[in-house]
Formats: C-alpha cells, sequence, structure tokens
C-alpha cells in the first residue's frame, strides 16, 4: 500500500507542476497577446475604419450630388 501511495504522490506531484507549468505559460502568452492587440490590431482596425469612413462619406456626397442632379433635371 504504501508504494501505491508513493505513486500517487508522484502522479499527483507530476500533475502538479504540469499545470503550474501551464498556467505561467498562458499567463505569458495571454500577456503578450493582449499587447500584440494594443499594439498591433487595435491602430490598424482604427486606420482601417477611419479610411473606410472617409470612403463611404465622399461615396454618400457623390449620391447626394447624383440626387440633386436628377431632381435638377426632372424640374426642367
Amino acid at each position: 500500500m504504501t508504494n501505491f501511495n508513493r505513486k500517487v504522490e508522484q502522479a499527483s506531484a507530476r500533475v502538479g507542476q504540469t499545470v503550474a507549468e501551464t498556467t505561467e505559460r498562458l499567463e505569458q502568452e495571454s500577456a503578450e497577446f493582449i499587447k500584440y492587440l494594443n499594439d498591433e490590431v487595435v491602430p490598424a482596425v482604427r486606420q482601417h475604419s477611419t479610411k473606410a469612413l472617409r470612403v463611404a462619406s465622399e461615396k454618400l456626397t457623390q449620391l447626394a450630388d447624383y440626387m440633386e442632379q436628377q431632381q435638377r433635371s426632372a424640374r426642367k
């Protein structure tokens, strides 16, 4: 029975060590991932969103101009 208890304790220690190492690695990786998101992804999204809004604004201006032209043409 002592041999069984020792094996269980060793297995438990190995599992505990693996969990601790995995937890540490996850903490490191998640910190790096958050840094990447903040440093790379967020600025890119903001830049592209701003550009998309400007393009949409230009297209809406063109549409408004077209609609005004059509109204003027219809009145004549």
